[in-house]
């Protein structure tokens, strides 16, 4: 389990030596540099492959290039030393992603009727093939066969939104492709080890109920048109995560973990959508939905939503902004019980988040809620701290016996 530690404290607490010390210091800057090293290199390969698809502009011109660079990196990976191996996996990468991207763009343009089926098929066996060859591979080309496996299912999930858009697809169909597109991002990040491709599999899962975001000028913003259910939604899967987490290795635990937390996440922002506007459940989804000039009259809508809403859940704004402060509570008590950093440390920002809009959205002319809110916070903090002694007590080994000189 990675966990946060003052080494200077255990060093003076004698718990480890200064050199231990150094060691962990080390090892955590060696991951950092690490991470900062893959994030800029991963950065230029893909600026210099969509730069030179574009900049060749020419099918045969891209062809030749990719096949190029993709030998000339494969043969740096075989022939070349530990100090080339980058250069070998960016000229690889490069020379991949110009014969797949290029290819993808010549059959959007000059085949689009045949593109997306084309780019499914293609995408799923590189992929696969790839997932195949990553168990095999060594050390030099594990990057690159990560990679080429990334590519091929970007390929596919490309044809495939390709597929869904130029047939109209909607209703449950489109959300069942949100659900698969969510399932392969994280098989693929569980795959190749790399948690940023796992967290991105929370944006498809997250707009099976539409909730997603939109920007115009100097605005960018977050919507959830169905917030309850999209909660409930995201609270099945922090469950299910931290289920996989606690009964899984720690490599899966891992992945596990960060899709628990952006859910985390992705719940709070639902919730502060219900505490500013409240929720009608349902009503997006099996009622009439938003108004769509054209279709009918705003009178004829009208009618049919005040309808549906006489028979439907509704949950104030009032009562969301009490829940949600109630339920970041509890998780900022269970977060720091089980030493779940992660989400400790999310409960605490939309805790900060949750105070600021309702002070100036709800309660900024009540101050009786203020106090009302004080005191009951003053206990509950009492009782926290209560529970973690009791706790730590009950975890704490029984003293040993003392042996009589």
């Amino acid at each position: 389990m990675h966990a946060v530690a003052d080494t200077g404290r255990l060093v003076a607490d004698g718990i480890i030596t200064p050199s231990q010390a150094g060691e962990i210091e080390l090892r955590a800057r060696e991951a950092m540099i690490g991470l900062a090293v893959n994030a800029v290199l991963v950065f230029g390969i893909l600026a210099a492959t969509g730069g030179l698809i574009f900049w060749l502009a020419s099918p045969l011109a891209v062809a030749i290039g990719g096949t190029l660079m993709l030998l000339c990196g494969l043969s740096v990976l075989l022939r070349g030393g530990a100090m080339l191996r980058m250069f070998g996996n960016a000229a690889t990468l490069i020379g991949a992603g110009m014969l797949l991207g290029g290819g993808a763009v010549e059959l959007l343009d000059k085949h689009p009727e045949m593109a997306g089926g084309l780019m499914v098929v293609a995408g799923a066996a590189i992929a696969v093939l790839s997932a195949l060859a990553l168990r095999r591979a060594r050390e030099p080309a594990r990057f690159s066969t990560a990679a080429i496996l990334i590519m091929g299912l970007a390929l596919h999930l490309g044809g495939l939104a390709y597929l869904v858009g130029h047939n109209d697809v909607s209703g449950f169909p489109i959300s069942a492709y949100y659900l698969y597109t969510a399932v392969v991002l994280a098989w693929g990040g569980w795959r190749i080890d790399l948690r940023l491709v796992t967290a991105l599999a929370i944006v498809p899962f997250a707009q099976m109920l539409d909730t997603s975001t939109f920007y115009f000028h100097a605005a960018y913003v977050f919507y959830s048109p169905e917030p309850t259910l999209s909660i409930l939604q995201m609270g099945l899967l922090i469950a299910g995560c931290l289920w996989l987490a606690g009964r899984s290795d720690d490599r899966l635990a891992r992945h596990a973990r960060v899709l628990m937390v952006l859910a985390f996440v992705v719940a709070n922002l639902c919730a502060l959508v219900g505490s500013l506007w409240g929720d009608i459940v349902g009503e997006h989804i099996w009622g009439p939905g938003r108004y769509r000039y054209g279709e009918m009259s705003y009178e004829a809508f009208t009618e049919l939503r005040e309808g549906f809403r006489a028979s439907a859940l509704v949950i104030s704004q009032h009562v969301f902004t009490a829940l949600w402060a109630l339920a970041l509570i509890a998780m900022l008590v269970w977060a720091g019980l089980r030493s779940q950093r992660g989400l400790f440390n999310a409960a605490l920002t939309f805790a900060a988040i949750h105070a600021y809009t309702q002070l100036f959205e709800s309660f900024w002319d009540e101050p009786l809620a203020y106090v009302v809110a004080g005191l009951t916070a003053i206990p509950l903090a009492w009782g926290a701290w209560r529970l973690n002694l009791w706790l730590r007590s009950r975890a704490a080994p029984p003293p040993s016996p003392r042996v009589a000189p």
